[in-house]
C-alpha cells in the first residue's frame, strides 16, 4: 500500500504559506478478480447441488427410496449437460454477478437447455426407456425452483464481496470530454500531476499503482496526447480505453485493421445469416399458417368492402422498406375511393370524413392491416419489425427523414407488421415532431440486439393492442 501525499500551497491574508496535505491510498481498490471467481465457483456448486438433489428428492418421493439406481443414472446424465448450458449461457459471468434477473433467467435457459439436449441424446442412445418420465418432468421443475431460490439466497453475499458492478473501472480526466460513469473511479491528472510521460520511469511507476487492480481503464483527453496514452496502457497489462466523442457521433459499432490502413465499423447487418434464416423461418411459418386460419375472416371483410362502395377490395400503397427500397403494401381499402392519398401525406385522424362504414370498424380492429400477411410471405415484410411508413408522411410540418438524422437506420431490418412502438401504443397520427420521436426511439432500440424470444414476446404483446384508441 502506497501513500500519495500531494501538497497544496496556499496564501492566506496575514500570514506565510501554509501547506495542506490530500492524501490518497494506492492502489485505489482491491483486485476482484479472486473475489469474482470464488463467487462464480460458489454459484457452480450451488447449482450442482439443486440439479443433483432435485432428481434424488424427486426420486425419494415417487419411489420411497434413495438407493434407486435410475436416481443416480438421471442427475448424473444431466448435470454435466446442464454446466455445459451454462457455459454456453453466459450463466457465470459478471453480469450474473451482478444482476440478479439475468442470474435466474441464465439458470433457467441453462436447465431447459440441458433438458433439450437430454431428450435427444436419450433418443438417439435408444435410452429413453430407462427413464421415469414424471420423474425427470417434476426433476426439472423443482430443479428450476430451487435454482431461483438459492440465487436470491447467494446474491447479498455476491454483492457484498464484489460490490455492484463487480468490476473496478477508472477514469482518467487529463483534459477532453467530461465522462461519468457510476461507480467508477474518476481521477483528475491535473490534480495529481501525471502525465503519461513514456520517458519517466517514476511517472510510469505511479500511473501503474493507480491503474493496479482495474478491470478497465478509460481516459479522455486531447487528440494529441493519445498516442502517449494508448502507449501506456498497451504496457501496463489492463483493458485500456481512450474516449473519443466522434464514436458518439458516427454510432462507431468497433473498429478494424487491414493492410496499412484502420477503419471505424460505422454500420453492419443488424442480423447474422442464422439469425436472418430463423427469422425468415419463423415469418414464412406464422404468416402462411394465419392466412390459412383467417381466410374466412378475411373473405368476409372483403365482400363487406366491395358491397359497400364497389370499390376495390385493397389498397396498395409504396412504402419504404430494407436498404431504403420501396415496395408496394397490401391493405384492406378503408377510406372511399375518390378520397384515397397514395402518398399519404395526410394522416388518418379520429373523425376523419374519408373512412368509410366498414372502414372505420376494420381499422379500430386492426383487421385492415392482415393483407400485409402477403408481404410477409412475399419477403418484402416481417412479422415483427419497424412499421414501414409512407414517403410522404409528415411529422408536424416535417418529412420523417427530416425530424431525426437516424430515421433511415430503421431501414436496416425488414419492415413489420407490429413491432416495439406498436405495443407502447405509439401508433396513429403524427401530428407533432415528438410524435415520431418516441416511435423511431422504440424502433432503434428493436435493432438492437435481435432474439427469437423477443419476437415472440412482442407478436403476444400485440394480440392486447389490437382495438386501441389510436387506431382510426
Amino acid at each position: 500500500m502506497t501513500t500519495l501525499e500531494q501538497e497544496k500551497t496556499t496564501q492566506t491574508s496575514g500570514s506565510g504559506p501554509s501547506s495542506g496535505a490530500r492524501q490518497l491510498k494506492l492502489p485505489l481498490a482491491p483486485s476482484l478478480e479472486r473475489r469474482r471467481l470464488q463467487s462464480h465457483l460458489l454459484l457452480i456448486a450451488l447449482d450442482c447441488l439443486a440439479v443433483a438433489g432435485s432428481f434424488v428428492f424427486v426420486e425419494y418421493l415417487y419411489f420411497g427410496e434413495i438407493s434407486s439406481a435410475a436416481s443416480d443414472q438421471q442427475w448424473m446424465f444431466i448435470l454435466p449437460l446442464y454446466l455445459t448450458a451454462a457455459m454456453s449461457a453466459k450463466t457465470y459471468s459478471i453480469e450474473a454477478l451482478t444482476s440478479l434477473r439475468y442470474s435466474q433467467n441464465r439458470a433457467l435457459l441453462a436447465l431447459l437447455g440441458a433438458f433439450t439436449l437430454m431428450l435427444f441424446v436419450a433418443f438417439f442412445a435408444k435410452s429413453s426407456a430407462q427413464f421415469s418420465r414424471i420423474s425427470v418432468g417434476m426433476g426439472i421443475v423443482v430443479a428450476g425452483v430451487l435454482l431461483l431460490w438459492l440465487r436470491a439466497c447467494v446474491q447479498p453475499l455476491i454483492r457484498m464481496r464484489c460490490g455492484l458492478t463487480a468490476e473496478n473501472v477508472l477514469i482518467f480526466d487529463d483534459g477532453g470530454v467530461p465522462v461519468r460513469i457510476p461507480h467508477a473511479w474518476h481521477i483528475d491528472t491535473r490534480e495529481h500531476r501525471l502525465v503519461p510521460n513514456r520517458n519517466d520511469p517514476h511517472m510510469l511507476d505511479l500511473l501503474g499503482m493507480f491503474m493496479a487492480n482495474m478491470d478497465r481503464v478509460l481516459v479522455t483527453c486531447p487528440p494529441e496526447r493519445r498516442m502517449d496514452w494508448a502507449l501506456v496502457f498497451k504496457g501496463s497489462n489492463i483493458s485500456g480505453e481512450i474516449i473519443d466523442a466522434e464514436v458518439m457521433k458516427l454510432g462507431v459499432l468497433g473498429a478494424r485493421r487491414g493492410q496499412g490502413f484502420g477503419a471505424l465499423i460505422v454500420s453492419t447487418g443488424p442480423l447474422g445469416l442464422r439469425s436472418r434464416v430463423a427469422k425468415r423461418l419463423m415469418d414464412t411459418a406464422i404468416a402462411g399458417s394465419a392466412l390459412l386460419f383467417l381466410a374466412p375472416l378475411l373473405l368476409l371483410v372483403a365482400l363487406l368492402i366491395r358491397l359497400e362502395d364497389g370499390g376495390p377490395v385493397f389498397f396498395m400503397q409504396q412504402r419504404q422498406g430494407r436498404n431504403n427500397r420501396l415496395f408496394w403494401i397490401f391493405k384492406f381499402r378503408s377510406m372511399r375511393v375518390e378520397k384515397l392519398d397514395a402518398a399519404g401525406s395526410r394522416s388518418a385522424s379520429k373523425e376523419d370524413d374519408r373512412i368509410t362504414r366498414i372502414g372505420r370498424f376494420i381499422r379500430r380492429t386492426s383487421i385492415d392491416e392482415l393483407p400485409q400477411l402477403i408481404n410477409v410471405l412475399q419477403g418484402d415484410m416481417s412479422i415483427v419489425g419497424p412499421r414501414p411508413h409512407a414517403i410522404g408522411s409528415l411529422a408536424g410540418q416535417k418529412r420523417f427523414w427530416e425530424v431525426d438524422p437516424r430515421y433511415l437506420l430503421r431501414h436496416s431490418l425488414k419492415p413489420g407488421l407490429t413491432g416495439l412502438a406498436q405495443i407502447r401504443g405509439l401508433r396513429g397520427a403524427t401530428d407533432s415532431e415528438a410524435d415520431l420521436s418516441n416511435r423511431l426511439q422504440a424502433d432503434l432500440e428493436y435493432l438492437d440486439g435481435w432474439t427469437v424470444l423477443r419476437d415472440f414476446r412482442i407478436i403476444l404483446a400485440t394480440l392486447t393492442v389490437l382495438v386501441h384508441d389510436r387506431a382510426f
